[in-house]
């Protein structure tokens, strides 16, 4: 048998599909799947951002004795100066009777000045923080307002409310005049004439009797 008859009795006994297509390299397949695959990168990710803890400004501390107690009095004047304005305006409308609006708006007003009054400025703390002199008057502008608020509380007749405007307005004058000139008087002669010059409370006579004589004049109107 000649070499040629035994090639082609070979190939007649194999599969003709793999003589056809030849069996896959499967580990060839694997080392070039594994090629194409990279490590995975590691994304980039910013630190977190750290915030920076808010300031806490500190308010400066109030030494003591250094609050605004001396205008316990001087706001007090300012409240009854405002109430008397407004009782004093209501003598225009009272013939339009106890219920017109206009009187009506004008007594909460008064009502509202003299709950501040008391509320606000004259509280039994600010009082207290007072020089003697000045506590006295204090006390009787908180009395007196405690007077004007019951009576604007349960007025019935445009009578009462004149009466109130008369009465609230003459306090206001006593009060302003024996506030400054104890104030003056405790002050000293020099800062007394340069107060009053500047103020122009006082009369040419009251400044010279100050002059002369402020503790006489602090106990002219203590009495």
């Amino acid at each position: 048998m000649s070499w040629l008859s035994l090639v082609t009795d070979y190939l007649s006994r194999l599969p003709v599909e793999r003589v056809l297509f030849p069996p896959r390299d499967n580990v060839k397949a694997l080392e070039e799947f594994s090629a194409t695959m990279t490590a995975p990168v590691a994304e980039n990710k910013a630190p977190p951002e750290q915030k920076t803890p808010p300031t806490v400004t500190q308010e400066p501390e109030i030494a003591s004795g250094e609050s605004v107690a001396t205008a316990c009095v001087p706001c007090a004047l300012g409240h009854f100066s405002a109430s008397a304005g407004l009782l004093d305006e209501m003598a225009r409308f009272k013939d339009e009777g106890i219920t017109s609006n206009e009187i009506l708006d004008r007594v909460a007003k008064v009502l509202q000045e003299q709950n501040t009054l008391e509320r606000k400025d004259l509280t039994p703390e600010n009082i207290q923080r007072l020089p003697p002199w000045e506590r006295e008057l204090a006390d009787k502008a908180l009395r007196q307002s405690r007077r004007l608020r019951h009576s604007l509380e349960d007025f019935t007749s445009i009578g009462q409310l004149e009466k109130a405007a008369a009465d609230t307005s003459a306090f206001y004058r006593q009060l302003n005049r024996q506030w400054f000139k104890q104030r003056f008087a405790h002050l000293g002669p020099e800062k007394t004439e340069r107060i009053a010059e500047e103020v122009g409370k006082l009369s040419a006579e009251d400044k010279e009797r100050v002059l002369k004589d402020p503790e006489g004049l602090s106990e002219e109107v203590k009495g």
